[in-house]
């Protein structure tokens, strides 16, 4: 559940639940899934849910309702394959992987910010970059992290069982941007190992900010 929207929706979503409208003519299709368009179109038609009875009890934060599509407005009608290189695609809107030790970042020991190469939010500063020999840039801590509390970071963790088992990974809170995985064997001060994709990253050097 995203940050900030606290819900108890008994059977609400089911589909048959909603108006049509919600699941068609209010949303576009990334792939195989509905994205919705705007926020208003949400609260409309879950408005009208509730006046029909269809839900007992519901708590909602509506200001925090963007969050139900994990898009940011300005890159929701963004025509990937069109912005991006086709690895650059692959890794950040398909979640696939380049090659180990093939990244232009993993070597980089230059001093600035890695942003992310879709939406340009800044997720992981050079102070925080080690070598961990596994053949991808790693990170003990994301850019904006304070103590271990992540929450205004520009960086989403999120489980993933695509691997054969469950890991974690790390996407764009942004643009939903695949990024790569998070492992609990890093160094002090955190532990963490934020193992991250080079395409899916842009530098920008100290200097230059």
């Amino acid at each position: 559940m995203a940050a900030g929207f606290v819900a108890r929706l008994p059977k609400v979503f089911f589909r048959g639940n909603f108006p049509k409208a919600l699941v068609t003519s209010k949303c576009v299709r990334r792939g195989s899934r509905p994205v919705y368009t705007a926020a208003e179109n949400l609260v409309t038609q879950t408005n009208a849910v509730l006046k029909r009875g269809k839900v007992a009890e519901t708590i909602m934060c509506f200001d925090c309702l963007r969050s139900l599509t994990r898009y940011d407005e300005t890159t929701i009608n963004v025509d990937w394959q069109k912005k991006l290189t086709p690895e650059q695609y692959f890794v950040t809107r398909e979640k696939g992987t380049e090659l180990p030790f093939s990244g232009i970042h993993l070597n980089n020991t230059e001093h600035g910010m890695y942003h992310c190469m879709c939406c340009n939010a800044a997720l992981f500063s050079s102070e925080t970059k080690y070598d961990s020999g596994t053949g991808w840039p790693s990170f003990w801590q994301v850019h904006g992290t304070v103590d271990s509390d992540e929450t205004n970071t520009n960086a989403l963790r999120r489980t993933d069982n695509s691997m054969g088992s469950t890991g974690t990974e790390v996407i764009c809170k942004k643009c939903d941007a695949h990024l790569g995985h998070v492992f609990d064997d890093g160094p002090e001060p955190t532990g963490h190992r934020f193992c991250i994709n080079s395409v899916a990253l842009t530098f920008k050097p100290k200097s230059a900010q």
